[in-house]
Formats: structure tokens, C-alpha cells, sequence
């Protein structure tokens, strides 16, 4: 029986020539499958088209759009998970759901090897091989870009020569990734550091110096869970959405950063994640008002080491596994509602209210019949 191989399809050109490519090199037949994780762009069935058009004996198409949001994006906003204190895992998040989906596949179809289009450069070869390693670890893994040599110019060759129905002269300045958590930007005139993003690298965001009416909203909580947007009943997928647009229209979520790689060198990364910065702010300040002070300062180290761990791919690790727990319980309490204004790129917190407040007025008010002890023994000034 022949050998099957999984490839991780995008329907661009470097995995649309990678059918071919790992076929003649391998000798194995492929499987393409590509994972809606709310990426927009085109149709996914026009996608499936094109892989078997390019030559795969079958072509899967998954919906991960729900599963990504309740099962990846929540725990995030959760943790409020941001690495280096600004990066809301964008990409990260994405990799092990996509993973979980080509072991899925690799099981469906008899393939032993799984295929993915990382150079050997970035963070997402490790991200996604260990993944796969976690969840199989019979399954073995290559990069046509990394293990075959299939370089730019050859994938642009070989498509012209084999007439795949695919644009092979249009190169784009940037290397971008997105889902619906947010859009990753790198290359291009972006590696100098000291160039500035220009308005064209953005898609999910409006450029906030623009001046424009604020948009004042209301998130509800449940036990850490966005329930509703302005007292309407939403999803996981539905509230990400739903403040894309919103603190998108606003300017939120800009981030340009120069950050730790997790294959030891710096790389400089523009991001846009207006639903998920807005939603982890407004959660965040809703902790501030549940948790107890204990709980939420030992929870901040936590946050922190979770989100490494994510970044660093090792989201079916022990450690991620136990830390989980920790959060989870964590959130018993954080139930309520926040209201925040987006205008001029934030989303500024401007009120909080919950059934579990550990906030008292009597208690923190200095007018005169406040129910505060007081006991010199006590004051800290």
C-alpha cells in the first residue's frame, strides 16, 4: 500500500506546490486538509477544490471555528494570557487545534507522516510538531520547506510548470497569519526595527488617531465565560467576533513588538487583536473586583507561565494540563458585568458590577459614617 501523507493546507502557493513536491520526493500520496480556525479570506470549499486539483488523492475541510473559540481562545482570555505582557497568543493558539485535526485526519486516512509548511526559522515547526508528538507519537513529521528545499523560487517553477491553478508572480511584502483571536504581520520592511508599521499592514483595525464617536459597551460574565454583549446572549466565537468589529472600528489592539522567540533569536512582530485585547481587559478587571488578593496575586505568576507554555508550544503538556485546573477553579466567582469605552485605540474600563464584588462602599468610602475598623495597629502610613 502506498504511503499517505497529512499535509497542513492553507491553499496558498508554498502548500499548493508541496502536493507535488512531497509526492515526487516521498513517493507518498497526500492528503490535504485545511482548518477554518476564523481566518476569513476565501471559501474553504474553493480551497478543497484547488488542493485536489493540485494533486491530492482527498481533501478535508474542518469547521474548527467553534472548537477554537470554547476550547483554545477561552482558556486564553481566562489566563489572560499575554506574552511578554502584551501578545495575546495569536498564532500560538491556533497551532494545537490544528494539530489535534491532521492527527485526526492521519487516523481517518492511514497516513503515517504529517506534513506542514513552517520553515526552520519560526516558532510554529516546533508548536506543531510537538503537538503532534503529544498526541501521536508514531506519527513523524517533515516541512517541505524545511526538509525538502522547497524554496520560493522553486515553488514558483514548479507551479508554472505543472500549470497549478494557483497566482505564482503576486508576492505579498508580509508573511501574515490570522484567525478570528487576531492577525499576526512579520517580514518585509518590517524587520528593521526602527521602520513603523504603515496603515496597509492593517485589516482588523481602523487607525485609531482618526477621529470618530466612542462606542461604549457591556460585556456579562459567567463564572469567566463572555455571556452576552450589551445584554445580548453570545457565544465564545460570537463575542470575539462581535468585539473585532467593534474595538476594531476603534483602533484597539495594535501591537508592535519585538519578542523572544522560542528558537533562541528576536523576531519583530505587528499584531492586531481587538476582541480578544477588549475581552481580556474587560476580564481581567472583572477579577479585580471577584478574586480574592492571594488568590489574584499568585494567579498573575500563573498567567504569566501559561501563556510561555502556550507560546512555546507546549499547550498538551503536564504543566499546561495542571495550571488549567488551577485557572478553572479560579473563576468560580468571576461573574458580572463590565462596561468599557473603545475610542482612540483602548478599551478603557469606566464600570464594573457583580453579585460577587469584594469591593465594599462602606467600607472603602471616606465620608463621614464609613464602617471601616480603625485601629492604629492597623494603618499603614
Amino acid at each position: 500500500m502506498t504511503d499517505r501523507v497529512v499535509l497542513a493546507y492553507s491553499g496558498g502557493l508554498d502548500t499548493s506546490v508541496a502536493i507535488g513536491w512531497i509526492g515526487e520526493q516521498t513517493g507518498a500520496e497526500v492528503v490535504a486538509v485545511a482548518v477554518d480556525v476564523g481566518q476569513g479570506g476565501e471559501d474553504l470549499e474553493i480551497i478543497r477544490q484547488r488542493a485536489l486539483a493540485c494533486g491530492a488523492v482527498e481533501a478535508y475541510v474542518a469547521d474548527a471555528r467553534d472548537e477554537f473559540a470554547d476550547e483554545y481562545c477561552l482558556p486564553a482570555l481566562r489566563a489572560n494570557a499575554l506574552y511578554m505582557d502584551r501578545y495575546p497568543l495569536v498564532s500560538a493558539l491556533s497551532r494545537p487545534v490544528i494539530a489535534r485535526h491532521l492527527v485526526r485526519a492521519a487516523h481517518d486516512h492511514g497516513a503515517t507522516v504529517v506534513a506542514h509548511g513552517c520553515t526552520g526559522k519560526g516558532n510554529d515547526q516546533v508548536r506543531f510538531e510537538v503537538g503532534i508528538a503529544a498526541l501521536d507519537p508514531t506519527l513523524r513529521c517533515i516541512a517541505p520547506v524545511r526538509d525538502l528545499a522547497l524554496t520560493r523560487d522553486k515553488a514558483i517553477e514548479y507551479a508554472e510548470q505543472h500549470e497549478l491553478p494557483i497566482a505564482t508572480t503576486k508576492k505579498s511584502p508580509y508573511s501574515i497569519d490570522q484567525n478570528v483571536w487576531g492577525r499576526a504581520v512579520e517580514t518585509g520592511f518590517l524587520e528593521d526595527v526602527w521602520n513603523g508599521p504603515i496603515e496597509d499592514v492593517y485589516a482588523y483595525t481602523q487607525n485609531p488617531a482618526t477621529p470618530r464617536a466612542a462606542d461604549e459597551v457591556v460585556v456579562t460574565f459567567v463564572q469567566g465565560v463572555p455571556v452576552a454583549v450589551d445584554g445580548e446572549k453570545v457565544s465564545m466565537l460570537e463575542a470575539v467576533q462581535r468585539l473585532n468589529l467593534r474595538a476594531g472600528a476603534q483602533g484597539v489592539g495594535r501591537i508592535d513588538l519585538v519578542e523572544d522567540r522560542l528558537v533562541g533569536i528576536k523576531s519583530r512582530e505587528v499584531y492586531e487583536a481587538p476582541g480578544a485585547i477588549a475581552l481580556i481587559t474587560a476580564h481581567a478587571e472583572l477579577e479585580n473586583v471577584t478574586l480574592e488578593r492571594d488568590l489574584a496575586r499568585f494567579k498573575r505568576g500563573v498567567e504569566q507561565r501559561w501563556g510561555e507554555l502556550v507560546y512555546d508550544g507546549l499547550w498538551f503538556s503536564p504543566l499546561k494540563k495542571a495550571l488549567d485546573v488551577f485557572v478553572a477553579e479560579s473563576q468560580e466567582h468571576v461573574t458580572g458585568d463590565i462596561r468599557m469605552t473603545l475610542q482612540a485605540g483602548r478599551a478603557t474600563v469606566t464600570g464594573r458590577r457583580s453579585e460577587h464584588s469584594l469591593y465594599d462602599f462602606n467600607l472603602a468610602t471616606y465620608d463621614t459614617g464609613d464602617t471601616f475598623a480603625r485601629d492604629a495597629r492597623l494603618q499603614g502610613r
